[in-house]
Order: structure tokens, then sequence, then C-alpha cells
């Protein structure tokens, strides 16, 4: 006997569950209670279903109660790996988490990368993104060991981290030639945020009168700047700077020749190296002048490198009293090496023309940059000087009376010395004893003034004719007799004429600082 197969008729609200149940072979043309249909009282089955009649056995393969299927159901949506419903577990989440970031890590050990401190910090998932993130720093310069300084640089997606980053800071104008070393100095940039982190600090040097133009050339020059708070180091370190006296107009300029000012603190490096220069005797409006002119002077470290210098001077006989003229001449001698340059200098100017250790003392008063000269230029001037005719008792006079006679241009000495010789008709020793002579222009004060002397028959001194300003000299043709007592043969440098406010305005432009050591 067979029974037609029947379907299902339900409304579409409610669950639909269809039992297929197995082929039963039957000895009576009957059914039994196994076979019963279940009807629900809101749905009703219509079970399909085969009944055959074959060799006379009533057969059937495994028959599902109701309640088995509901607990096959519930099995299933607890999270059977065999379901659709299947959702992993936590730990197997955290299980596979560990075995990726063990992937990773073993690729980046491979290429030489000590992954330690990345612990903790969110990688990719996979080994592709991230070679996809070495590969780009590689493009950009970065080395392995330099990777390797700051590794937490590999938790920066390239495109939503560092692209945007380096787009933000070419639209500045920052070269893309010096990506590199401005990744090397500072990696944190990557992390950052342009709206959050980067534009409020670049309008906040706008702010501080650094031109938009100079922008680029700060960034260059310090991009650990992009990493500061507004209202932290920078602002109490300009605001102290304009205490003590640096004109509000120069501000500008002395941040972007020297931009590292706005992450020294005050209280531990600014202050005291102001107060120390004091000490010296250099007045506090001198200081200020001298940050506006070399601002990259408050980088010298005071403990390790300005008091050392300071004792290196005292012990080459530079007297107390002169320091602060020597430093506020040639900042730059507080700043450099400079206990091997004195002994290199003194040596060789001994040999040269046997200058003495104390000489050796007022040729620094006079022209600290001395300690810089290289020792060509200075053998070609004491050999002008000798062929001259000047003997070499008279020329280490002349070095120690003024020591520019080293460094000044040769072929202009040359001049002076024929105009000189030729129409002056004074003796040698006039120049022996005013070898300033030298340092004056030929056209605009020599031969101006003297030919003024010659006209009115007077006989002068050359410090008489030179040592004076243009009005005083206007004063002096007036006399009619010569006052010696005038002369004034004092040429060390007038801490006055540094206090004297900036006339000009800041540099329109950004101008790199050549802090070369040589003077020449």
């Amino acid at each position: 006997m067979k029974i037609l197969s029947s379907t299902l008729i339900m409304k579409p609200s409610f669950l639909t569950v269809r039992y297929d149940l197995p082929a039963f072979t039957l000895y009576e043309p009957m059914l039994t209670s196994s076979s019963t249909l279940w009807i629900s009282n809101r749905t009703r089955f219509m079970t399909k279903f085969q009944c055959s009649v074959a060799s006379g056995a009533f057969a059937s393969g495994s028959v599902h109660s109701p309640a088995k299927a509901e607990a096959a159901y519930l099995g299933r949506k607890q999270g059977s790996s065999s379901s659709l419903y299947s959702r992993p577990s936590l730990l197997e989440m955290r299980n596979e988490r560990l075995a990726n970031r063990d992937r990773v890590y073993e690729f980046l050990k491979g290429i030489g990368i000590v992954p330690d401190e990345l612990d903790g910090l969110e990688l990719p998932v996979t080994v592709d993104v991230m070679r996809e993130r070495v590969d780009f720093l590689h493009k950009l310069g970065l080395s392995i060991d330099e990777i390797n300084n700051y590794p937490l640089v590999l938790g920066c997606s390239v495109k939503k981290n560092m692209i945007p980053v380096l787009d933000y800071l070419g639209k500045l104008g920052v070269r893309k030639s010096t990506f590199t070393d401005f990744l090397r100095r500072y990696p944190q940039v990557l992390h950052a945020s342009v709206v959050v982190d980067l534009d409020p600090v670049v309008k906040y040097l706008q702010g501080m009168d650094i031109k938009p133009n100079d922008i680029p050339r700060v960034l260059e020059r310090y991009p650990e700047v992009l990493g500061f708070k507004l209202e932290g180091t920078m602002s109490t370190s300009v605001a102290y700077l304009v205490g003590i006296g640096v004109a509000r107009r120069e501000i500008g300029g002395v941040l972007t020749r020297y931009p590292q000012i706005l992450g020294m603190r005050v209280a531990r490096v600014i202050k005291p190296f102001v107060e120390y220069l004091e000490s010296l005797g250099i007045p506090r409006l001198a200081v200020a002048r001298l940050i506006e002119k070399r601002p990259h002077i408050l980088g010298f470290g005071l403990r390790e490198m300005v008091k050392p210098n300071v004792e290196s001077l005292l012990d080459f006989n530079v007297r107390h009293t002169s320091l602060s003229s020597v430093i506020a001449q040639y900042p730059e001698i507080i700043g450099i090496d400079l206990q091997p340059k004195l002994l290199s200098q003194f040596s060789f100017l001994n040999l040269i023309i046997g200058l003495d250790r104390e000489d050796f003392g007022r040729v620094i008063e006079k022209l600290p940059q001395v300690v810089s000269l290289s020792n060509s230029p200075v053998v070609k001037h004491v050999d002008f000087l000798k062929d001259c005719g000047f003997s070499l008792e008279q020329v280490r006079k002349m070095v120690v009376g003024c020591p520019q006679l080293l460094a000044l241009n040769l072929d202009i000495m040359k001049l002076c010395f024929d105009y000189f010789q030729n129409e002056m008709g004074m003796g040698m020793d006039d120049l022996v004893n005013f070898p300033a002579f030298f340092t004056y222009g030929l056209e605009s004060t020599i031969k101006p003034r003297h030919k003024m002397v010659a006209k009115k028959g007077l006989k002068c001194s050359l410090a008489w004719l030179l040592n004076c300003s243009d009005e005083k000299f206007s004063e002096r043709m007036n006399y009619d007799f010569i006052d010696m007592e005038e002369v004034d043969m004092d040429l060390s440098f007038d801490m006055n004429t540094l206090t004297e406010p900036t006339s000009d305005d800041s540099a329109s432009d950004f101008e790199d600082d050549s802090d070369d050591d040589e003077y020449v």
C-alpha cells in the first residue's frame, strides 16, 4: 500500500518544522502508533512518509520523536560546530588572535625587528598587512635599525595614519627630501591626528609671528615641536624671553632661527643660563640682544660646556673683568670644544711670532674669534707684515695691539699700506703704534681725513686722525692745534653698543645660520 505524500500548509508567522520519516515496511496494511501524526494546537503538521509492502517485515530506521527533534534544534542553536548559527567562543577568538600575533612576530623577527615593545599594541592580523607597513617605512628611508629605535611606529596604519600625516606636512611645504630625517628625529608624528594634534600647533606658531613661509623650515629644523602642548613649555619660554628684554617683534625671527627654544624649560635651562651670563658682567638687556642675534646660544649646555669654557679662558690668562666682552663679541666661544683650540692656537702663535701666554690672553680679549682661525691665513698675514719691513718683534707688538690684523682682507691691507707709504709721509713706527690703521676704510675714511689734515697743514698721529667718529673729527678740524689728550687708544669692545635697541625689523625670510668654526 502506498500513502501519498502531503505538504504542510501553515501561516507564515509560525516556525515550520518538517520531519522526514523513513520508509516503513509493514506486515499488515495498517499504521501502528509509532507513525501517529503529531498536531500541535497552533500548528498543523502533515508528515511526508512512505509505507511499502516488502518481504513481510516491518522495519524502521531511527524515528525522531518530537522531544528528540527539539533537543537537536536547541543543540544547534547553542553553537554546534555543524550549525549555520555557530559562533566562535571567546576562548577560540583569543587563541586565534594569539596565533595571528605569533605569525606577525615571526615575520618581524625574520627581517631583524625586535617586537618586544609591541606587546599590548594593536597590530595587523595578517603578515601581509605588516609587510606593507614595513615596506612603506623602507620607502621613506627608514632602515631596520631605525625602526628598532622606535618599533611602535609599526602600530600605525599606512592609509589611516602615515599617508594623511605625510600629505599634511607636504602641503605645509616640508620638503620630501627631509622626510627621512624628520621621521628619524620624531617618528611619533605618525601617530598624530592632523586635525586634533598637528594643525593647532602650526596655527600657534603662526601666532608667534613665524611667517607661513617659514613654518616648513621650522618644522624641518625641530619636528619635535609638533608634540608640545600649546599652553605648556612653549608659552612660558616665550614669555620669559620677552620679560628679560627680547623685543616682541623679534620673537618670530628668534623662533624661526632656533625653534628649539620652544622645548626649553625656563627654570631648568633658560633662566640659569641668563643669570650666569649676568654674573659674568653682561647686563640682562645685553643678554637679550645676544639672544635676538644668536638664539642658538641658549642651546649651549651650562654645566657641560659654558662653565668649563669660561674656566679655560681664565686658565689662558683672560682677565675675569674681560670675560663679558669676550662672550659678547663671540658668543660661540662658550659653546665649542674650547680647551684644545686654546692650546693649539697658543702653541701655533708662540711658534710663528713668539707670543707668550700673557699676550695670548690680551689677544683673546680683543679678538676672541682667534681661537677659530685656521693656520694658513694667519701665516699669510704674518708674512705680509714681514714683507712690509716690520721685524718679528714689531709684528708681535702689532698683533697684540690689534689681533684683527690676522683676519683682514689681504688685498685691502696692501692698498692701505701702499697709500700710507707713498702719500702719508709717516714712519713705520706710526703703524707699529697704531696697527688698527689697517681696519679703516681707505676710500671712506683714511684718504678723506688725511687730505683734510694735509690741507690744513696739521701734523698728527694715526690714532688722532682715525680713532674717532666723523662728528668728532669735524670738531677737531676746527682746532688751531692738536690736543693729544683726546686720543683714545682703548680699542676694547664697548658693551653699550650691545644694549642699544635693535633698529631693523626681524628677518623677512628664513636664514640658515652657518655656525662655522672658521672665522676667516
